[in-house]
């Protein structure tokens, strides 16, 4: 167990640097919207097709932008899990089991929580 925490510790680094090189991508539905979100869920790159000003319906496109933007972050958000996951001995699953299941999981999950999925459910409350 020390020697695979010494080893997750001289990996800190390079987990670091594969942290800040994540990106989230998501597509709306009709691929009029590409959201590209950075390794801290911000925006980084905004795309929308000129064809959607066809037909223009502005609570539709901030639906869409909502939409893929909130997929972009839960993309980011999973590869930097996963990354985290990678680092961490094969006896925590172990632990894991023991607790419960998910236990140690739940305050993960929710440090990367998306300020976006927090504002839709303080709305979705009112």
């Amino acid at each position: 167990m020390l020697e695979q925490l010494e080893k997750t510790t001289a990996s800190i680094p390079q987990t670091q640097q594969r942290m800040m090189e994540i990106t989230g991508t998501a597509w709306s539905e009709d691929r009029m919207v590409k959201v590209v979100v950075g390794p801290r869920g911000q925006l980084v790159d905004l795309e929308i097709d000129p064809r959607v000003f066809r037909r223009p319906d502005s609570a539709e496109l901030q639906a869409k932008i909502l939409k893929a933007s909130g997929e972009a972050v839960r993309d980011a958000t999973q590869q930097a899990q996963d990354i985290m996951n990678e680092q961490f001995p094969p006896e925590l699953d172990e632990l894991r089991a023991i607790a419960g299941g998910e236990t140690f999981e739940n305050p993960m999950a929710d440090m990367f929580r998306s300020d976006a999925e927090v504002y839709a459910e303080r709305k979705e409350k009112k």
